[in-house]
């Protein structure tokens, strides 16, 4: 298993804590994803930190606003060297391309790289029934996903963050090239916490997931390096 295509979640809200892991996976892991609770408690430093220990940065807020608000949230958070943004596929088309135009206007402007930019299709915490009550009409999980990144896809997104359950169709629909990350990894006989929606590092990446993010059944661990080390070799 490649240690590139691993991505940590750092769901903690005290920086000494994320950063404690970062230091024991030192060496293993260099993806980090920091999402709502840990950017909305330590703010911008905490992507400074990282990129000053030569991390890479994957940055989870599923920004999700009209157009222009979202335009300028994206272009505002460019300036830490992130390498992964999501935004939520939910926002609609128009909110996309320009999330996806900030993106490509302030990589031009810098002379740099752009990041790349994920649409977040539907939430590893919900199932159908949840679907159902939200939307107030029949709809597969399936169906949905696929919709949303096609829709992704169209707009000239890089890919989506999506359950390993859809990695197969949604490979099929948009292409090979399309990214596929997925979240709800757990080790095997782990708990699932509030996900439903879950698979294993060696399921996630059998079904051709390009990236895979794990949090609590490592990060919660008596020995995180321990415990990826393992998973990695398995």
């Amino acid at each position: 298993m490649d240690p590139s295509r691993i991505i940590v979640a750092l769901d903690f809200s005290k920086k000494e804590d994320a950063l404690r892991i970062v230091d024991q996976l030192e060496g293993v892991i260099n993806f980090y994803k920091v999402g709502l609770e840990l950017f909305l408690s330590e703010g911008h430093e905490i992507l400074k930190i990282l990129k000053n220990k030569g991390k890479k940065i994957f940055l989870d807020l599923k920004f999700h606003d009209i157009p222009n608000t979202v335009y300028k949230a994206v272009q505002s958070v460019l300036q830490y060297e992130i390498d992964m943004l999501t935004v939520h596929a939910l926002g609609g088309t128009e909110m996309m391309k320009k999330a996806a135009l900030a993106v490509k206007e302030y990589s031009y402007k810098e002379n740099i790289p752009p990041p790349k930019i994920l649409a977040v299709t539907v939430l590893t915490s919900l199932d159908e029934k949840d679907l159902v009550e939200a939307l107030s009409f029949p709809i597969s999980r399936e169906s949905l996903v696929k919709n949303l990144a096609l829709k992704a896809k169209q707009v000239e997104l890089d890919g989506v963050v999506s359950a390993v359950s859809s990695v197969k169709t949604i490979k099929q629909v948009c292409g090979q090239g399309f990214i596929v990350v997925t979240p709800g990894i757990r080790l095997k006989n782990s708990n699932f916490h509030d996900q439903k929606v879950v698979a294993t590092a060696h399921e996630a990446f059998s079904e051709g997931a390009d990236y895979i993010v794990i949090g609590r059944a490592i990060t919660h661990s008596n020995f995180p390096q321990k415990m990826i080390v393992d998973m990695i070799n398995s």
